[in-house]
């Protein structure tokens, strides 16, 4: 089983219109409602590659109530609060294919409701093949949140991967996660640097046993004990940024539990990443089009060199 965290759980809405104008009305041709959050949106895609998933996290209200009736193929260890889950609102202009977004902030979790999730996730990640811990953190839930998770997953033995930005980053990097995921802005931000293969280093360095850093259409550098490895995508990955980093952490983690070379690790996750599925609620990617791209990544590198 692997285990998927989103402590700020949300109920996606995507809206599509045939151009986004700022100042106008805008007619919606298509709804769509889905689980939503990092976590759950990782889980969806580990799912559909065939992989037994178990999320946990907060819902609450009927917002909770909704993202709970729409989770499928998973099974749903999510704990209740008495607050109500936050939406997230994404616009898709159809002419250009670009979606804005807006997020709600969350609930706020109190003491009581965060010391009974880490009981639920102490139980969970015992018997768990690896852990990922993704996305924001709700008001209430402290700052360093992640980096107490990521010692309990430790402590268990379970592999722990993180996909998350900002301080919960740099607190978190510290306890030592088996890997760290970010995007180009949130590892120069953890860094201070804006060269992606310096970056990773500098973050190995922090703590992160491995770091693969996504770089949207410049694909995927990554620094490990077994190596150093670059990435590039066969075709520009579409959809969303968010989206598509979804995919490339899902995909990490399952070539992690499938025990893969990193160069087949990459490739499985660039290859998610570019394999857009033809629907929001298709399982996260075209399967059709990534059986077809996985060969066609190519990636660089050599083991032993990080």
């Amino acid at each position: 089983m692997i285990l998927t965290v989103t402590l700020n759980t949300a109920l996606g809405i995507t809206h599509r219109v045939p151009a986004l104008r700022p100042h106008t009305r805008h007619r919606v041709t298509e709804v769509t409602e889905r689980a939503g959050g990092k976590g759950l949106d990782v889980a969806r895609v580990l799912a559909a590659l065939g992989h037994e998933v178990t999320v946990t996290g907060f819902v609450g209200g009927a917002t909770g109530r909704e993202v709970r009736d729409l989770l499928t193929g998973v099974t749903d260890a999510l704990v209740p609060v008495s607050g109500t889950t936050r939406r997230t609102v994404a616009v898709v202009d159809e002419r250009t294919g670009d979606t804005t977004r807006f997020d709600e902030p969350g609930p706020v979790i109190t003491p009581a409701e965060w010391a009974a999730f880490q009981r639920t996730y102490e139980a969970l990640v015992a018997g768990a093949r690896a852990v990922a811990l993704c996305g924001s953190l709700p008001p209430g839930v402290p700052v360093g949140a992640y980096a107490g998770l990521v010692r309990t997953a430790r402590a268990a033995g379970t592999p722990v991967l993180l996909d998350t930005g900002g301080e919960p980053l740099r607190r978190a990097v510290a306890a030592r996660p088996d890997l760290i995921t970010p995007d180009a802005g949130e590892l120069a931000e953890l860094t201070g640097s804006h060269e992606p293969l310096r970056a990773t280093e500098d973050a190995r360095r922090r703590g992160a046993r491995a770091v693969v850093a996504f770089l949207g259409t410049e694909g995927l550098v990554a620094a490990a004990p077994e190596g150093r490895w670059r990435a590039l995508p066969p075709v520009r990955p579409r959809g969303t940024p968010v989206r598509a980093g979804d995919r490339v952490t899902a995909g990490l983690l399952s070539g992690l539990v499938d025990r893969l070379p990193w160069p087949q690790r990459l490739a499985r996750a660039l290859a998610l990443s570019a394999a857009t599925a033809p629907s929001p609620a298709a399982g996260g990617f075209d399967r059709a089009a990534y059986e077809e791209l996985v060969a066609r990544v190519a990636v660089t590198g050599e083991a032993g060199a990080a």
